[in-house]
C-alpha cells in the first residue's frame, strides 16, 4: 500500500509520481476553492523545469477561478512540463470554449500523462 500524505485542503491533494509533482483537485473548485489552492500550485511550479500534472478527474464543478489556477500554472512553467488530466465533458466544453485546449491539450488519465513522452500537453481534444 502506498503512503499518501493527507490533504492540503479539502480541495488538493498533492504527490510525487516519477519525478512528477501531480496536484488533484477535488470537489467544486470555486474561488474560494482557488484561493486554497493557489499557494501550493506556486510552490510546485516554483522550478522553471518543473515536471507536474494538474489532475481534474475528481472535481464536481469548475468556474473561473479553476481556469485561472490553469493558466497561473502555465505560465509560471517556462521549460518545465505541465500535462492537465481531464475527462468531465462540461469541463472540457469550457476549457475548449476558453481556447485552453490548444495551449493544454488534456490527458484522459494520470497514467497517460506520466507516459507521455517528453511533450508538454496530451490527446484529447
Amino acid at each position: 500500500m502506498r503512503y499518501e500524505p493527507p490533504p492540503l485542503t479539502r480541495h488538493l491533494r498533492v504527490r510525487r509520481d516519477r519525478g512528477h509533482t501531480v496536484l488533484e483537485f477535488h470537489g467544486e473548485i470555486d474561488i474560494a476553492a482557488a484561493a486554497e489552492i493557489e499557494p501550493h500550485l506556486d510552490l510546485a511550479t516554483a522550478e522553471p523545469d518543473a515536471q507536474v500534472v494538474i489532475d481534474l478527474t475528481h472535481i464536481e464543478f469548475f468556474d473561473l477561478s479553476g481556469l485561472r489556477l490553469l493558466y497561473r500554472a502555465r505560465h509560471r512553467l517556462t521549460d518545465g512540463r505541465l500535462q492537465l488530466v481531464c475527462t468531465h465533458p462540461l469541463t472540457l466544453r469550457m476549457l475548449r470554449i476558453t481556447g485552453l485546449t490548444r495551449l493544454l491539450p488534456p490527458w484522459p488519465s494520470v497514467e497517460a500523462a506520466l507516459t507521455a513522452p517528453g511533450s508538454r500537453s496530451g490527446p484529447v481534444q
